[in-house]
Formats: C-alpha cells, structure tokens, sequence
C-alpha cells in the first residue's frame, strides 16, 4: 500500500485513515511492572499530549490474557547495554528498543513503565531494529529468535501485522542465511523496504514476500548503512561505500559519485534526512575507515562502541555537490556515532556519541540546519537531566553509560528524543530543554541541577537487562543479589525496591555467588573481575586468565549487615565463582576458583583469621576450570567443573564434570557422564533424600552432538539418566513444598516446570508466564515460600507469588514421606517435552541401556480400574 504524500503529512493522514484499525504493541507481554506510588508531576507531562494518546489509552489492557502479572520485573533498573530505540510516528509516546541480552522493550507511556516482550515472539541483539509504516498495524524489524533447541545465533527479518501483537506475519530475509544486518522501511508505504546483510543491500517492493540485490561492496569490512531517506520514488541511502540514490521507487541504485566533500580514508556511519524536494538535507556521521595498519574499522557491524573512530559530522542540501563540514559547537573530545531528525523538520538535528574526556554520554542539537550546534543533554551535576541511580555523583557516573548506542527522534515531532548507552535509556519531550531517566520508577526520579545521591532505593521501571547468578534471603525483608556489570543489589523492603550502593565495598565486576553463615549470621560472597563465566565465550584462557598487564582478580567478601557493607576476607588474585559451608562445621568456607593454571577449590578455616587458603586436590582431567562446590552431610565433597577453551580458542577440551572427593580420601573420584567431559554446569544436590545419592545435572551442548540436558544419579554419580534433552540446560530447583516439582532453567528455550519429577520419565512443560528466554537459577523466598524468584543472563530479576495447598505426594527415594504443598494452578499453556525413553550411562564403563518410558503415576492408577485390552491400548499410544 502507498500513500502518495510526503514525510509527516502522509503519516498524519494514513494515521487517521487507519485509526480504526490500528494495533496495539502488545508483543505477546507476559509480565507487566508493578508500580505503587504515582508517578512524578514532570513524568507524567512526558506521557501526556502526544498523538494517538487516546488510542493507546483505549489499548491499555490488550495483551496476553491468563499469563499477565505471573513474573514481575523486580531490580534497581537499568545496567546493560540498550539498543536501537524507535519512537512510533503514529503515538509518540510508545518507543521500541532492544538490549544485547535478548530483551525487547516496549513503553507506552514514553518510558515511565516497560514490559519486556516475550521472546518466543521477537528477541533483541546489538543490530536490532524495530521499523514503523504508513499502517500502524504494520510492523518490520530485524530480531534475533532463532529455532528452538538450536546452539547458532540468526538474525533474521520479522514482520507484524497487529501492531506487534504477534511476529509472525509472513517475510523473506534476504542474503546469507541468518545474516540480517539493516533495515529501512518506507514511512509513507507498507511494502517498500531496504535490507542488508553484511555485504550487500537488497529492496523489496511487496512487502518482504521477495526482494532484489541492488548493491554490492568490495569493502573488507562489509556494508554498513547509516540510514536512509524517502521521497516518494527518490530513495537516499547513506552507505559505508558513500551515497545510493534510487530514481525508480528503489527498483535500482547507483553511487551518486558527482558529490564531494567527505576525505579519502572515511566512511558513513550514520545518515539521516529531513524535508523532501528542493526542501530536503542530509546529515552523516564518518568515522576513520581503517587503522594505520589498514585494518577496517567501519564493518557492517560497527556500533556507537567504536566512536573513538569518529571522524567527522557534515551537512548537505539536495541539490548542492559538496558535504559541508557542520562541527560548530562541537569540543575537542567529542566524539560522535549517531545523527537522527525528524521527518519533515530540516532545520532540526540531533547528534550523539560521548565525551572522551568525561567519559560521559553527549547529545547535540541544530536548529539551523547544520550551521551550530549546542550540547543538551548536560550532565555536569545533572544540570537539566532527571537521574536515576546513575549521574553526576550516583552510585555509579555517567562513566558507566559513557557513549550513545542509539538515538531515536519521533518523525512527528521533532521534540521527542530518546537516547540509549551502555546501561541506561533517557527520554526528553521538549526539544532537549531537559531528560528525564527512564529506567526506574520516575517517582523516585533525582532532581534536575543536583548530583545524584549515593545510596538510595529505587524501584525499577521494567527496563531490567542485567545478568544475575544467585539470591540470598538473610531474613525477611533482606535480600541480596549477586549481579554481573553492577555488582550486586540490595533491598530491605522484601525485594520492592533496591539499592545498587556504589560505596558497600564490591568493587570488582561480577558477584558470582553468596552464603549466609548458620550460626553467626555473616554472608560470604565470591567475587570476579570477569563477567560471565562458563557463558559462550567467556570460556577460553585469553579472557578469564587476564594478562601480565591486567591480570584477573577475585577474592572473598564477607558482610556483617546482611549484604548492605562488605569488606575482604581473602584476595586469591583469580576469579571465585562459588562458595560453600561444611554443614558439620560452618566455619569451613569451600571456594572455587577459576583459572587455567591456579584454578580449582580451596578451603578456609574462618575461625583462624589470616589462615591461608589451602587448595584441594585437582580432579582429574580438570584444568581450573572449578563452578559449584557442594559439602554433604558424610563430608563428601561434590564439584562440577566447567567448559574450557584454552588459549582464545573456541576449542573444548574434555575438562569438565561432576566430581566426588569422599571423607579423608587422598584424590577425587571423576563421577561424570561422557555427555559431561565438555561443558557442564550445576549439580544440585536433591534435599529430599537423606542419603544425598540424588544428583541433577545440567549440561550445554557444545556441537552437534547435543550432549546437552538434564541429567540425574539416584547413585552418586555410578549410572546417569538423561530426564531432559533440551540442548542448553542451566540450573534446576525443587520446590520445597513438593518433591515431585522442579524448575529447569534453558539458555534459550525459557523457564520449564515438572511436576512428577520422580517418575522415571519425568515430563517437562514451559512456563509460559516467563517471557525471557534465558533465566539462569530459581530460588524459594526462605521465610515465604509462596515466594519463588529467578535471576537472569540478561534479564535481571523477577518475582511471582503461588499459593499452594497441602496434599500428599510421593517423596523422593530415600526421603521420609512428608506431605508436600500443592500449588493451585499449574502455568497456563503447558507443553510437554518430549517421551523418549531415559537412558542409563554408566559412569565408568560408558555402558548405554534402554528402559521404556512410563506413564504418569495418575495415568497408572486410572488404568487399573479398565480392562486389559484398554490398558494395553493406551500404553501402544
């Protein structure tokens, strides 16, 4: 469909002709953020006079029905890289943006709350993009969702046709498969887009069905494509190779060569156009096109990350030959990634990158077309910014979000501006007269002109992107968070609001894992200087073990406030990553560490301060690749290692496994499944056997050999049966109120329950109420187990109360039978996995046999009252 008009007037027409019919954003939300307080005076000005604002009031409540509110988003807001945000023309108050973790965002209200969409819908990466047309219905983006049970990243095109309700509508990606790089679709049609992959630009004129090659690059680092600009049959794309005109409504392009002006040696990074005919201009960003070794640094994956290759910013009029040079206003250490305008605007501009001195975000503004430009987003003491917990003296500084890596300004209106970095989102409405953070709660908003104070307790906004690896329960009200980017966070209000404390002592970047002394109430934390350990490709040698110059660091904290304050126990000089008491003597602390040369467990004896750490025995085949370390109620000690890669190799070695060192034995004894010689993670110990014989590992797959699943010994560790056969299995908990249930957590499938986990052949089922794709570790609330919470790879914390029941279940093998708390209702939408028939490995003979796969108990007992032939009936089925 075309609508022959031009630039905001054909998007003001076709969002009255549609009005009727237009969608609403809704994405498949499975969980909305609970906000208890109304919200700040100047936040809901942002949310108030924009177009379609009655619409989108009239689409509040349309959604995902049953699985609405059961995951809330809990945290101090904010903290990761976000991406690519997309003011929507028709309703400018509704922005689109995407974080590297996966996560898609989606505000109504111009970022006063999010819903994160669901991933089974569309998932996010760093070269996201999320494009409007002339039918608000109507929907294209680049995501990043694969197929299920798959080990390979794609990139590939979607397409909406219910207002991003649904990420399914029928389109081509063109080029190598899963190779999506940009996308631009034309604001005043539905069926004319533009898509790359990393060397070649392809168009479209029916809507994605198919599409035609209309360039090619010869540049080694492939085609980057700044932006493009629409005018009616005249298409402009600002391109790594220079300026592709189109005549012909995109049918072909060529390089318009006859324009100078941009140096020899840069490139277009960003390209953006307003106005149309003799009215239209041109903006682009140009970075350095290669090093001084000719290396590129513009790829067709450069982001705003590479400023520091900024070259210059310029200006041109259609009509004239020459980029201008357009840097008035700019200070010697600004340096720039992005330019944005508004559609039918040429006189207004925006510009973002950061300032290399400050190491702070910077956004400008022209109001004559490229001839000055003046800083807006002012952050020294926040002069005309509304912050959060980061700002001009907050618990972490503008350091942290330090450079743009998105820019978005409504087509609409010229004065809506939002601005994403490495860790926060910032929206403006007034032209860029002030912002106003949008990641937390804006009733908890710092005031414009004062330096953010250090400290403080913030509810989230729904803007959760950061990776969390263990929670820790001190009493009732506390709770203490192990983050990665971050540190860590910590409430004292039963996990409604947090405080990410800049000045409580963690200092290095990622709190892994923390415990809580029985007797004397401390907690111990293990600490890193490197994030995301064991996750791809935080494996290999090259990035965990540090260099000379910039070794790796990891110690012991211990806190005597409940997680508030932490000071240092025990500096061991590498990455720790989990702890562990002796139940029989809590005052011996277990601690793995993790390095290639120095690795693996060590104990300490806290009631000897100053002791030093003694390291245990290497298992064998292990190179210091240490994880969970668990001390039984015998003295036996259980370890799984980890994956491994040596050198900055993405080789496996057969290093990992699941250990046993049995009481006062001299060596440990290697208890491993083979599908565990390469990548294992967690071995949770099952609390409802009194032996503790009962193990659950999970393993990822590391080839296509899919060794990946969930595994469980009812013998410590003699013989293994694969329960699960999901490719990237993470963590498992069983409920306390139910030994038959267990949540399994998947690196890309999502959140799955059981709930006869006791059965040979237990069967697993989605949680289709948790809408991320990666959760990592669920955990019971100690002192209100009605109270279960996950931690994210990338999708910070959530929260959902269940209330159950008592009635009997069978307990696990070993246990004393004790009746178990029943949950009400099982998740919405259960799916089951699978039937295939366990297998049994034994661990030292590698001995594979088959056994066949039972029915649910439920099922046997029904089939006793029917007769043979119904019975044997069933069972062929």
């Amino acid at each position: 469909m075309s609508i022959e008009a031009f630039g905001a007037a054909c998007i003001r027409r076709v969002a009255s002709f549609l009005a009727v019919g237009a969608g609403l954003l809704a994405g498949g939300c499975a969980e909305e953020v609970s906000i208890g307080e109304p919200a700040a005076l100047e936040s809901a000005r942002l949310a108030s006079s924009a177009l379609g604002a009655d619409r989108t009031e009239e689409r509040r409540h349309h959604g995902s029905g049953g699985a609405r509110g059961r995951w809330r988003s809990r945290g101090v807001g904010g903290g990761g890289a976000l991406f690519s945000p997309s003011i929507n023309p028709h309703d400018g108050r509704e922005i689109f943006m995407a974080s590297d973790m996966r996560g898609v965002y989606r505000t109504r209200d111009f970022g006063r709350k999010w819903t994160n969409l669901d991933f089974r819908n569309i998932q996010g990466g760093v070269l996201s993009q999320f494009r409007f047309t002339a039918d608000p219905d109507v929907l294209y983006a680049v995501t990043y969702k694969g197929p299920e049970n798959v080990i390979f990243d794609a990139a590939t095109l979607a397409k909406s046709t219910d207002g991003g309700a649904t990420w399914d509508a029928p389109v081509t990606t063109p080029g190598a498969p899963g190779d999506a790089h940009y996308l631009f679709v034309d604001p005043c049609d539905t069926e004319r887009l533009l898509v790359s992959d990393t060397r070649q630009l392809y168009a479209s004129r029916d809507g994605g069905r198919s599409f035609h090659l209309v360039h090619t690059t010869d540049w080694p680092g492939g085609l980057r494509v700044g932006g493009v600009h629409w005018d009616g049959d005249d298409i402009y794309a600002g391109t790594s190779d220079g300026l592709l005109v189109s005549r012909n409504g995109g049918a072909s392009f060529a390089l318009d060569t006859s324009i100078g002006g941009l140096p020899q040696g840069e490139k277009i990074v960003s390209f953006a156009g307003a106005g149309h005919g003799r009215r239209a201009r041109f903006f682009a960003v140009t970075f350095s096109a290669a090093d001084s070794a000719g290396n590129p640094l513009v790829t067709a994956n450069t982001t705003g990350g590479e400023l520091d290759a900024y070259a210059g910013l310029y200006r041109l009029k259609l009509g004239e030959r020459r980029w201008i040079p357009a840097t008035n206003g700019l200070g010697p250490s600004d340096k720039l990634a992005f330019v944005a305008t508004s559609a039918d605007d040429p006189g207004v501009a925006y510009a973002a990158g950061g300032d290399r001195q400050t190491l702070a975000p910077i956004v400008l503004k022209t109001v004559d077309g490229g001839a000055s430009w003046r800083h807006v987003f002012r952050s020294d003491h926040n002069a005309n910014i509304a912050t959060g917990w980061s700002g001009f003296g907050g618990d972490m500084g503008w350091d942290f979000g330090e450079y743009a890596l998105g820019l978005s300004v409504s087509p609409e209106d010229s004065r809506r501006v939002a601005i994403t970095d490495l860790g926060f989102v910032h929206v403006s409405d007034d032209g860029g007269k002030s912002f106003q953070q949008a990641y937390v709660d804006p009733a908890d908003d710092n005031r414009r002109g004062a330096d953010t104070p250090k400290s403080r307790f913030y509810r989230t906004s729904g803007v959760e992107q950061t990776s969390g690896w263990w929670l820790t329960f001190p009493d009732k009200d506390t709770i203490f968070a192990s983050l990665t980017d971050i540190r860590s966070a910590y409430s004292e209000d039963g996990g409604r609001s947090w405080a990410r404390d800049g000045a409580n002592g963690l200092t290095l970047n990622t709190t892994y894992h923390a415990v809580q002394h029985p007797i004397t109430g401390a907690l111990y934390a293990a600490t890193g200087s490197v994030h995301d350990i064991y996750q791809s490709p935080w494996m290999r040698d090259a990035r965990i073990d540090g260099t000379q110059a910039r070794p790796a660091r990891g110690g012991i904290m211990v806190s005597h406030d409940k997680g508030a304050t932490w000071s240092l126990v025990a500096d061991l000089g590498r990455n720790v990553i989990w702890l562990a008491l002796d139940p029989n003597d809590p005052d011996q602390l277990y601690a793995s560490t993790v390095h290639s040369q120095t690795g693996g467990i060590v104990h300490l004896d806290l009631s000897a301060p100053g002791a030093a750490p003694e390291p245990l025995p290497a298992p064998p085949r292990t190179q210091g690749h240490a994880f969970n370390v668990h001390v039984l109620k015998d003295g036996s000690i259980v370890a799984t290692y980890s994956g491994h890669q040596p050198g900055n190799t993405r080789t496996f070695t057969d290093r990992a496994g699941v250990f046993l060192l049995p009481p006062g034995a001299p060596a440990w004894e290697d208890r491993s499944s083979p599908e565990m010689h390469y990548w294992t993670k967690d071995v949770v110990i099952d609390p409802n056997d009194r032996t503790e014989s009962t193990w659950y590992v999970t393993v990822f797959s590391h080839d296509d050999r899919f060794f990946g699943g969930l595994y469980r010994t009812r013998d410590r560790g003699l013989t293994w049966q694969r329960i699960s056969d999901k490719v990237r299995v993470e963590s498992c908990a069983i409920d306390p109120r139910d030994p038959d249930r267990m949540y399994m957590t998947t690196e890309r499938d999502g959140l799955w329950i059981t709930e006869n986990l006791n059965d040979d052949a237990p069967r697993f089922f989605r949680d289709d109420g948790y809408s991320f794709q990666q959760p990592v570790r669920v955990f019971w609330n100690p002192h209100d187990l009605d109270e279960v919470w996950t931690v994210s790879f990338g999708g910070g914390m959530r929260v959902k109360r269940v209330r159950a029941l008592i009635a009997p279940r069978r307990a696990a093998p070993g246990s004393s039978a004790r009746p178990a708390r029943r949950e009400l209702a099982a998740p919405a939408a259960q799916r089951p996995v699978g039937g295939r028939a366990p297998v049994l490995h034994e661990t030292r003979a590698a001995v594979v046999t088959s056994s066949p796969d039972r029915p649910r108990r439920a099922r046997r007992r029904a089939a006793a009252t029917r007769s043979d032939a119904a019975l044997a009936q069933r069972r062929r089925a």
